[in-house]
């Protein structure tokens, strides 16, 4: 199973999820508590939802070059290299 790693812009907070979005490690500092629990979680849920689609690509270039058609991997639905990168890094810093 491919597994790809996403971090938050303040490099505090690391999550390594599989292509299902599942994440195997996760990494957090401690100075991220600050935020509360209901921010931590949206953030590592977004992180594992980047670190899954940038694992789907990888996947999907490995298939290629394994032979599988173009069509069959937009059916099975995974992403192409660019997609994965299409998610915007939120930030939790705000003009003051």
């Amino acid at each position: 199973m491919l597994s790809a790693t996403a971090r938050n812009r303040a490099n505090t907070i690391t999550v390594e999820a599989t292509e299902a979005g599942l994440p195997v490690a996760v990494r957090i500092d401690r100075r991220e508590l600050r935020y509360g629990a209901e921010s931590l979680a949206a953030e590592v849920t977004r992180l594992c939802e980047h670190a899954a689609a940038a694992a789907a690509a990888r996947k999907r270039v490995l298939l290629a070059r394994a032979g599988v058609p173009a069509d069959v991997l937009d059916r099975l639905g995974l992403p192409n290299e660019a997609c994965s990168h299409d998610i915007a890094p939120a930030t939790w810093m705000q003009r003051a």
